[in-house]
């Protein structure tokens, strides 16, 4: 995905001319701009690169984690998965690039990544059903036959992507309020309207919003690769306007080697040159010497993906794009089989590699633990008893545990209820409880994702170290699960009589897990 160098622009600060002006740029596509791929890309020569679309109510689930073993930075959704994990090699040139329709949610995730990104992009020329469309009025039942039938893979609130193009206020709204919201340049990319003047009244719109560039995908929202790039439009937006234009849609009429990236600037008289499929299928097209054998860029895409961890979905996803033609081939074959990242390394003759790869970050992992529990020791306090014990409720009834029956233990023993103090470890982000229990200490010496598993953890070295029990399944029933039984039976009766209760007899107070009124604190770092 690449530009030419040297097309000035005017009305740009400095640092937004050291961003956009006359660079390459690596368009952003589903499941193609992860780390791996832009890193790729960079190598070969592309000067900017974009992150894949990243919408922002997912953005603003996440975590931003410091990941030490893998020197990377990650925004990590609350199921632990990786939505996007950047590293300072690409700091100054990656565009973060998100699907929004509301203003404000995009400044607050622009806020969480700005200062890991060189720039923040909306994309307002997706036509995907999952962006454009409204689903505000859908029941559950027709949402699901929606989902099913358009092979949804992300959910939106929809009104993003290209349906932002009939709602010029709304894009005046989330531009501006960025672009007075950060210090980082903002760009957006759009797709053509049905008329010359249309598209170019918009754009002319979205310049007065204080944007640094304004990508221009040259085709209209019905209208898929096979269909002509229209570049007398991209032209006439570029002869409109004094910001940077950036030209994309050129790979299938095109770019097809790193000489047609200058035809296609010329034929667009845009400042640069934005390519997302011709980069998928050959990263190296940037190359002013031309491309490198196929073999070696997925052999440096590979090493690429296990350095940085990429899951081996998407990494199977990015070779199949390269290998086209040659699936059918045994190692296409092969590679189509692949169900983990060890396995597409031996499909490429790398078991080697991803040995002594893995190896590395095994030993980086255990270090990192070592410090980690080096800090702990600092901290521990020697009148704490301990045990590595994990909270399983599989090994539980429903709605029974631990802390209940210490709850229980407590009352029955005429002690203060338990009280819990929770740390989050600033390396991993896990959690660590202390439960005091008649002025003695107890804790888990296995850390885990959650508040309230530490807490329950806890609760179970008090319990066992007491030889009090903790409501496990094996061992049998007992007096909390009968009680709740009997008072559950209690409450249907009740109800037959027709008497109303307030609440089941199962959340009253024998019932009711009593937390902790501190709040989580984190270790110092």
């Amino acid at each position: 995905m690449g530009a030419l160098p040297g097309t000035a622009a005017t009305g740009m600060t400095v640092n937004t001319a050291l961003c956009f002006r006359g660079k390459k740029i690596l368009a952003p596509m589903v499941r193609v701009g992860t780390l791996p791929m832009r890193l790729l890309a960079l190598d070969y020569g592309a000067d900017i690169v974009y992150c894949e679309e990243l919408i922002d109510i997912k953005m603003l689930q996440c975590k931003r984690i410091i990941n030490e073993v893998l020197e990377t930075v990650d925004f990590i959704a609350p199921n632990e998965r990786v939505v996007f994990r950047t590293c300072e090699r690409e700091r100054h040139c990656v565009v973060f690039q998100m699907g929004s329709a509301d203003a404000e949610r995009a400044l607050a995730v622009a806020k969480l990544v700005e200062n890991d990104v060189a720039g923040i992009d909306i994309n307002m020329g997706c036509p995907k059903e999952y962006s454009t469309k409204d689903f505000s009025g859908f029941n559950s039942i027709n949402f699901f036959v929606l989902m099913i039938t358009t092979k949804m893979t992300r959910l939106s609130e929809g009104g993003m992507g290209a349906a932002l193009l009939s709602d010029p206020d709304r894009i005046e709204s989330i531009l501006t309020t960025l672009v007075k919201g950060i210090c980082k340049p903002v760009t957006c990319k759009i797709r053509i309207l049905p008329s010359v003047e249309d598209t170019v009244n918009l754009v002319k719109r979205i310049e007065k919003t204080g944007v640094a560039a304004i990508a221009v995908h040259g085709r209209k929202k019905e209208e898929r690769p096979q269909h002509p790039v229209h570049c007398d439009v991209i032209k006439a937006i570029s002869e409109a306007v004094s910001i940077p234009v950036i030209a994309n849609g050129g790979s299938h009429d095109f770019i097809k080697e790193y000489t047609d990236i200058e035809t296609f600037q010329k034929a667009t008289a845009a400042s640069s040159v934005m390519i997302a499929r011709a980069a998928m299928w050959n990263p190296s097209i940037f190359r002013k010497e031309g491309f490198v054998p196929l073999k070696d860029v997925m052999q440096n895409y590979i090493k690429y993906a296990v350095r940085y961890d990429n899951h081996y979905t998407n990494t199977k996803y990015c070779l199949c794009q390269m290998l086209r033609e040659q699936l059918e081939t045994t190692q296409g074959k092969k590679l189509h089989a692949a169900q983990s990242t060890q396995e597409i390394c031996e499909a490429f003759e790398m078991a080697d590699f991803y040995e002594k790869s893995t190896a590395i970050f095994e030993a980086k992992k255990t270090s990192s633990e070592t410090e980690t529990q080096n800090e702990d020791d600092q901290l521990e306090d020697p009148d704490v008893i301990k045990m590595a014990v994990r909270f399983d409720k599989r090994e539980y009834p429903p709605q029974i545990t631990p802390k209940m029956y210490l709850l229980e233990w407590c009352r029955k023993e005429k002690h203060p209820q338990p009280v819990y103090e929770t740390v989050q470890r600033p390396l991993d982000r896990l959690f660590c409880s202390v439960v005091t229990v008649a002025e003695q200490k107890y804790r888990s010496t296995l850390w885990d994702k959650s508040k309230k598993l530490a807490e329950q953890a806890a609760a179970i070295v008090c319990l066992r170290t007491l030889g009090v029990p903790e409501g496990k399944l094996c061992e049998g029933e007992n007096h909390l699960i009968s009680k709740r039984k009997r008072e559950d039976q209690e409450h249907l009766n009740n109800r037959d009589h027709g008497e109303d209760l307030a609440e089941p007899s199962h959340k009253k107070a024998n019932f009711i897990e009593e937390s902790s009124d501190r709040n989580v604190r984190k270790m110092p770092q």
